[in-house]
C-alpha cells in the first residue's frame, strides 16, 4: 500500500489528473513504463493515455519495445491517445496497426481501400468480408492523419483535404462492395460530393452530402438502367452507414439532390439540369458551389459539374434571388439563436456564420469575377480580400476564427470518434482540449478565452462582412487595400434588397467619407445599420432616412453616441426608419424622440392628466401668443404621435391602445388649441367640443381628422348674439391654430357631422341643439349621436349636452320596426353608393363587406334597439358595445369574436398604410410590392404577402356572414 500511495502522488506531481488510478493502472498492467511516463505527461490528456497504454500492452507486450524505440512513432502514438480514446479502442483491437504510425507517409487511399475489399477500380467487391474490412483500413488511416495533425506534422487544409479524399475512397470502396450485389453493366453512376466533402474540407466525423448522376450505356434502356443505379445507390449508402462489429463509418447523405427527400435518389444529367433550370432555390446553387466529383464514373462527375457551374455563377441573376438571399439570412440568423452558445456550428459566431456569409458573397460576386469561384471557405476568403469584396483586416480575423473553430470541431469529434459540434462543460474535457491546442499552465481557462474571444469576433465580422467594403467603395480608408469597385458594390446591395444601389451608395458615401469624428463614428456604425436596414422593408427608405436624420442632428454630441453606445437604440431605429416614412417624419422634425428608443417604458403610453398637464404649461409659457402655444402644443402632439407610431410597430401596444392613445392626444391637443383660443375672445359664453366618429369612439386611426361638433351656453345676463359671436370665433380660432402650415402631421377639425351638416350653424347653443334633435333628427343622427362625447373646454357644459342626447340615441322601448327598416336601407345604399370608383369592395377595409362599417353598424343597431333598458350597452367604443351585447345575450359569444376580430384586423391595416405610406389609405393595395410592405409591417414575413392577402379575405368573409345574419335577419 504504501508504495502504491508513493507512486500515486508522483503520478500526481508530474501531471496526472487521478495520480490514484494511474498508479493502480500501472500495477495491474504489470507494465513497467516509467521510463515512459516524462513522454506521456505532455499529451493532451495523460490519463486517457495511459488507460489505452496500459490496455495495449496487455494485449501485445511488444508494443511497449516499439514505443521505446522508435522517437517517431512514440511522439505520434502518444499524441493519438492523448485525444482520442476512440482510437485507442481501435488499436487494442487491431495492434498491428500502431506499425502504421512508424511510416511517414501512406499511398494512396483509393488504391488502399479498394485493396481492403478485394475490388479494382471500377470492378465489384470480392473480399470474404468487405464491410468491416474497410472499416479497418479506414480507421487506419484515419488514425495515420490524426496523428500527423495532432503533432503538427500536418496543416489544418492538409487534414481536412486528406479527410475528404479518404471519405471519396471509402465511397469507391463502397460501391464496389454495391457491384458485388447489383450488375452495373448496363449504367454508369457518378457520386458527386457536397457540403464539405465537395469542398475538400471535411471533419473526422460528419455525415457525407452527396449528389447521385447516372446515364444509361450505349444502347441500355434508360429506365433500367436507372433502376440499377438506384440500387447501386442505396447499397453503396449502406456499405457506408451500417453498423456492424467494427461499428460504421458515417451517414451518406443525399438530401441536397433536386426536390430533397422527396425526389428520386438519382437522376440522368439532363434532368437534374431541367430541374436547375426552371425549379432550383436559390440555396440549392449556394449548395452546388461545393459540388466535385468523387467516386464512381468520374468523366460523368466532371460532366456534371461543368454544366451545374455556369448556373450557379448565373444565379444571382435569376427572379427571387433578392429575396432568397434575405430569406437565407433570416433563416442562418434564426438557427443561430435557437442554437445554445456552446455549438461551434450553429451558435452565434460559429461556423455556419462565417460559411455562409462568404459563399453568399461568392454567389453574388462570382458571376463577374471568376477568382472568386472556390470550393472550400478558405481559399474563397482570401479570394474576396484580394478583390477588394472582403476588408484584409476582416479577412484575417474571419480567417483565423474559422481555423481555430475547425481545430476545435476535430478535436471534439477525435475524441469518441462521434458527430458532435458541442463545447463540453466540464473541466476534464476543456483540459484536455486546452492541452491539446498546447495551451499552459491553466488550459482551461485559456482555451475557454480564446474560443469565446474566436466567437465573438467571427459574430461581430459576420455582421459587418457584406457592409464595411461598401463604405470603403465610397470613402478613403486604407490606400493599401483593394477597394469594391462601384459595380460590385452596387451588385451587392441590390443582393442584400436595396432597390436604388445608386442612391444608396450616394447616401452612405455622404455619411461616411471625410476626416471627421462624426465621420469616424459613421464608418464604425454604418456596417451594422446597413444590415439592420436590409432586414426591414424598405432599406432603401431606411438609409434615407438616416442620413436624413443624421444631417439635423450629426453635429449634436448626444446622437451618434447614443447610437454607437446603446445597441437596442441603433437597432429599433434601423427598423422604424424601414419600415415607417410616417414615424420617419416625425422624427425628421423630432429627432430629440430618438432617445426614446432605449427602453419599453420609454414608448409606454402617457396618461391623459400628464398631457393635458404639460400641454397647459405650454399654453401658459405663452400666454397672449396663441400662434406660439399651439405650435409647442403641436411638437407635444408630434413627439407623442412618434411614441405611439413606435410602440405600434414594435408591437407594444394592441390596435384599441393605438386608438385610445390618438383619440386622447387628440383632446389633449383640442383643449389646448381651445384655451389658447379663449385668450382672444371676451369671457361671455361657456364652450365645449363634442367629440365624435372615430374620436369620439376613443377609435382614431393616424389619418383621422377631429370629429366634433361645438356647444356653447351664455353666462348669465350676456345676450344671446353677443354669446354666439364669441363662440364663432372661438370656434374659427381653434380650426385657424390647428390648419396653421407646420412639420407636424395635420389636425383637420371637421364640424360637419353638426344639425344639417354644412348648412347648419358652425356653433348652437344646448337649446338651439335640444330644439333641433326634438323636432327635425333622422336616424342616422340618433345613430351618429352613439359615438358623441365631451372632448374639450366647459366639462359641466359636455355633460349636460350629452346627458340631453341619451333619450335620442338610448331610446326608451328601442326602435320601430319601420326605423330598424330606413338603418337597413341607409346601409345598403351607402355600400352601394359611396364605395370609391375602381376600389375592389373585398379589398376595402371601411365599406367592403366585414370592414369596419359593417362591425360598426351591428354594435349601433344593437345599442339603438337595447341600450334604452340595458345601460351596459352605452359606449361610444365598438367593441366595448359588442362585449356589452354577449353580456346581456343580444349576441353570441363568436359571433362578436368573429366580429371583433375584423374590426381589429381592418383597423390595423388601416394604420399600417398610414405608417408605411405616410398617406391614408382604406384598401389592401393591389400593388403587390405595395403589399408586401403592409405585411411586413403587420408582422409577416417578407414572402407572407399572399397569406395576408387570404387572412383578409378568410376573416371578413366570415365578418359579412355573421352581419347578413345579425344585422340584416338573413
Amino acid at each position: 500500500m504504501p508504495r502504491i500511495e508513493s507512486t500515486a502522488a508522483r503520478l500526481a506531481k508530474l501531471g496526472f489528473a487521478d495520480g490514484a488510478r494511474a498508479a493502480q493502472l500501472i500495477r495491474q498492467a504489470g507494465a513497467d513504463v516509467d521510463d515512459l511516463l516524462e513522454f506521456l505527461v505532455d499529451v493532451a490528456d495523460p490519463d486517457q493515455a495511459l488507460v489505452s497504454l496500459t490496455r495495449l500492452a496487455e494485449r501485445e507486450p511488444a508494443v511497449l519495445g516499439t514505443v521505446r524505440g522508435d522517437e517517431h512513432l512514440r511522439a505520434r502514438l502518444l499524441a493519438v491517445l492523448g485525444v482520442s480514446a476512440a482510437l485507442g479502442e481501435h488499436l487494442v483491437r487491431h495492434p498491428g496497426q500502431i506499425a502504421l504510425l512508424a511510416e511517414p507517409r501512406l499511398g494512396d487511399a483509393r488504391a488502399e481501400l479498394l485493396r481492403a475489399v478485394g475490388a479494382e477500380p471500377g470492378e465489384a467487391a470480392t473480399g470474404d468480408d468487405p464491410l468491416n474490412a474497410l472499416r479497418v483500413a479506414y480507421r487506419g488511416r484515419l488514425m495515420h492523419l490524426a496523428a500527423r495533425d495532432l503533432t503538427g506534422e500536418a496543416t489544418l487544409a492538409e487534414v481536412m483535404a486528406e479527410l475528404s479524399d479518404l471519405a471519396g475512397a471509402a465511397l469507391e470502396a463502397g460501391l464496389a462492395i454495391a457491384r458485388a450485389e447489383i450488375d452495373d453493366s448496363q449504367v454508369r453512376l457518378a457520386v458527386i460530393g457536397m457540403g464539405k466533402c465537395g469542398a475538400r474540407e471535411l471533419n473526422y466525423i460528419s455525415d457525407v452530402d452527396v449528389i447521385f448522376v447516372a446515364e444509361p450505356r450505349d444502347g441500355a434502356d434508360e429506365t433500367k438502367a436507372l433502376r440499377t443505379a438506384t440500387r447501386l445507390a442505396q447499397a453503396m449508402m449502406r456499405a457506408c452507414a451500417d453498423t456492424t462489429s467494427e461499428g460504421s463509418l458515417w451517414e451518406v447523405d443525399a438530401g441536397l439532390r433536386p426536390e430533397g427527400r422527396s425526389g428520386p435518389l438519382v437522376r440522368t444529367l439532363g434532368s437534374h439540369l431541367a430541374y436547375y433550370r426552371r425549379w432550383a432555390k436559390t440555396w440549392e446553387f449556394q449548395a452546388l458551389l461545393k459540388a466535385r466529383p468523387v467516386a464512381g464514373d468520374m468523366e460523368l462527375g466532371a460532366a456534371y459539374v461543368e454544366a451545374v457551374n455556369d448556373l450557379v455563377w448565373s444565379a444571382a441573376t435569376r427572379e427571387h434571388f433578392v429575396e432568397d438571399v434575405q430569406a437565407m439570412r433570416r433563416r442562418v440568423e434564426a438557427h443561430v439563436r435557437a442554437e445554445g452558445d456552446r455549438q461551434l456550428k450553429l451558435g452565434p459566431g460559429g461556423l455556419r456564420d462565417i460559411e455562409f456569409a462568404v459563399q453568399l458573397l461568392q454567389l453574388v460576386h462570382g458571376r463577374l469575377d471568376p477568382l472568386l469561384r472556390r470550393r472550400a471557405t478558405l481559399p474563397a476568403l482570401a479570394a474576396l480580400s484580394r478583390g477588394g469584396y472582403v476588408g484584409r483586416d476582416d479577412s484575417r480575423g474571419l480567417a483565423e476564427a474559422y481555423s481555430f473553430l475547425r481545430q476545435v470541431e476535430h478535436l471534439l469529434q477525435l475524441h469518441r470518434l462521434r458527430r458532435t459540434h458541442i463545447v463540453p462543460s466540464g473541466e476534464s474535457d476543456l483540459r484536455r482540449l486546452g492541452r491539446a491546442l498546447g495551451m499552459q499552465p491553466d488550459p482551461v481557462r485559456e482555451f475557454t478565452a480564446r474560443w469565446r474571444r474566436h466567437a465573438m469576433e467571427a459574430r461581430r465580422l459576420h455582421e459587418k462582412l457584406f457592409y464595411r467594403p461598401l463604405l470603403q467603395a465610397v470613402s478613403r480608408l486604407q490606400e493599401s487595400e483593394a477597394r469594391l469597385s462601384a459595380t460590385a458594390a452596387k451588385a451587392r446591395l441590390e443582393a442584400l434588397g436595396y432597390v436604388d444601389p445608386a442612391g444608396a451608395l450616394h447616401h452612405i458615401a455622404a455619411l461616411a467619407s471625410g476626416v471627421s469624428r462624426r465621420a469616424a463614428i459613421q464608418r464604425t456604425l454604418l456596417p451594422v445599420m446597413l444590415g439592420w436596414f436590409a432586414d426591414t422593408p424598405d432599406p432603401d427608405g431606411a438609409l434615407l432616412g438616416f442620413r436624413q436624420v443624421s444631417d439635423k442632428l450629426g453635429s449634436t454630441p448626444w446622437y451618434l453616441r447614443l447610437l454607437r453606445d446603446e445597441t437596442a437604440v441603433a437597432a429599433r431605429m434601423a427598423r422604424v426608419l424601414g419600415a415607417s416614412r410616417y414615424a420617419t417624419g416625425l422624427i425628421l422634425h423630432a429627432p430629440e424622440a430618438v432617445a426614446m428608443l432605449g427602453a419599453d417604458q420609454e414608448l409606454a403610453v402617457r396618461s391623459r392628466e400628464s398631457l393635458l398637464n404639460e400641454a397647459a404649461a405650454a399654453v401658459s409659457r405663452h400666454a397672449g401668443d396663441p400662434v406660439t402655444a399651439v405650435a409647442a402644443v403641436r411638437a407635444l402632439r408630434r413627439k407623442e404621435l412618434f411614441r405611439t407610431a413606435v410602440a405600434d410597430i414594435f408591437g407594444l401596444i394592441d390596435i384599441e391602445t393605438v386608438g385610445s392613445a390618438l383619440s386622447a392626444l387628440t383632446d389633449v391637443t383640442l383643449q389646448a388649441a381651445l384655451d389658447a383660443a379663449l385668450t382672444k375672445v371676451p369671457n361671455v359664453t361657456k364652450f365645449a367640443i363634442i367629440a365624435m366618429g372615430r374620436l369620439g369612439g376613443m377609435e382614431c386611426s393616424y389619418a383621422s381628422d377631429a370629429d366634433v361638433m361645438f356647444v356653447h351656453s351664455p353666462l348669465p345676463g350676456v345676450e344671446e348674439r353677443e354669446a354666439t359671436d364669441a363662440a364663432y370665433a372661438v370656434a374659427n380660432e381653434v380650426r385657424r391654430l390647428l390648419s396653421l402650415p407646420a412639420p407636424d402631421p395635420p389636425l383637420a377639425v371637421d364640424p360637419d357631422l353638426r344639425p344639417e351638416g354644412r348648412q347648419g350653424p358652425l356653433v348652437r347653443t344646448l337649446a338651439s341643439y335640444r330644439a333641433y334633435y326634438s323636432r327635425w333628427s333622422s336616424p342616422w343622427e340618433s345613430q351618429a349621436l352613439l359615438r358623441a362625447r365631451f372632448s374639450a373646454g366647459d366639462r359641466e357644459l359636455g355633460e349636460q349636452f350629452t346627458s340631453m342626447i341619451d333619450e335620442l340615441r338610448y331610446p326608451q322601448g328601442g326602435l320601430h320596426d319601420d326605423a330598424v327598416r330606413e338603418i337597413r336601407r341607409l346601409k345598403a345604399r351607402m355600400e352601394a353608393e359611396r364605395l370609391p370608383r375602381g376600389a375592389d369592395p373585398a379589398l376595402h377595409t371601411k365599406l367592403g363587406p366585414g370592414g369596419l362599417s359593417d362591425v360598426e353598424w351591428v354594435a349601433q343597431l344593437l345599442q339603438l334597439r337595447y341600450a334604452g333598458t340595458l345601460p351596459s350597452l352605452r359606449t361610444t367604443r365598438t367593441l366595448e358595445a359588442l362585449r356589452a351585447a354577449v353580456g346581456e345575450g343580444l349576441l353570441a359569444p363568436a359571433d362578436e369574436a368573429v366580429l371583433a376580430e375584423a374590426w381589429r384586423f381592418a383597423s390595423r391595416i388601416r394604420d399600417a398604410i398610414m405608417l408605411v405610406k405616410s398617406r391614408p389609405g382604406d384598401s389592401v393595395p393591389r400593388d403587390s410590392g405595395e403589399r408586401k410592405l403592409i405585411a411586413q409591417t403587420l408582422g409577416y414575413p417578407p414572402d407572407g404577402s399572399e397569406d395576408f392577402l387570404d387572412d383578409y379575405r378568410r376573416v371578413t368573409r366570415r365578418a359579412r356572414q355573421v352581419v347578413d345574419r345579425v344585422f340584416y335577419g338573413a
